[in-house]
């Protein structure tokens, strides 16, 4: 990590912020101002450019409606191996960047979800969520 690059945990951390904060439809600005930031630091936090403290990470799920685990789910085995923990016991990999066909980058993925979660009746939603499977291509 020597070499300038971000973390790549600081990098899942910075692409979770703005997962949810997309989710929620909230502006960089929105965010920043809940957080008493500029929203160019909520943009270098969701780049990984910059690293989020332990009490920011707090606040972060407070307003993102979270808990703090979060931001941490889904890590990917490359970025695991990459923290600086495994490089010093050796187990050097190098990081592998999000592919740019991850579904969960996609704004169609937000409206999919954004439509989903807009439906009241938890019924429909349900009926919805099987249709989806059913159409879905098999694994």
């Amino acid at each position: 990590m020597d070499d300038g690059s971000a973390n790549p945990i600081d990098v899942h951390v910075g692409a979770r912020i703005r997962l949810r904060r997309t989710l929620l439809g909230m502006s960089q600005e929105k965010l920043g101002e809940c957080l008493g930031l500029t929203f160019q630091q909520v943009q270098k936090y969701e780049r990984g450019a910059n690293r989020v403290g332990a009490s920011r990470l707090f606040d972060l799920s407070r307003v993102l409606d979270v808990r703090v685990g979060y931001f941490f789910e889904e890590v990917s085995a490359s970025a695991r191996s990459a923290s600086p923990v495994e490089v010093i016991r050796g187990n050097v990999t190098k990081a592998v960047d999000v592919p740019d066909d991850d579904p969960m980058t996609k704004r169609e993925t937000l409206e999919l979800v954004r439509a989903y979660f807009s439906i009241s009746d938890p019924k429909v939603r349900d009926q919805v969520l099987a249709l989806a499977k059913s159409l879905a291509a098999p694994k």
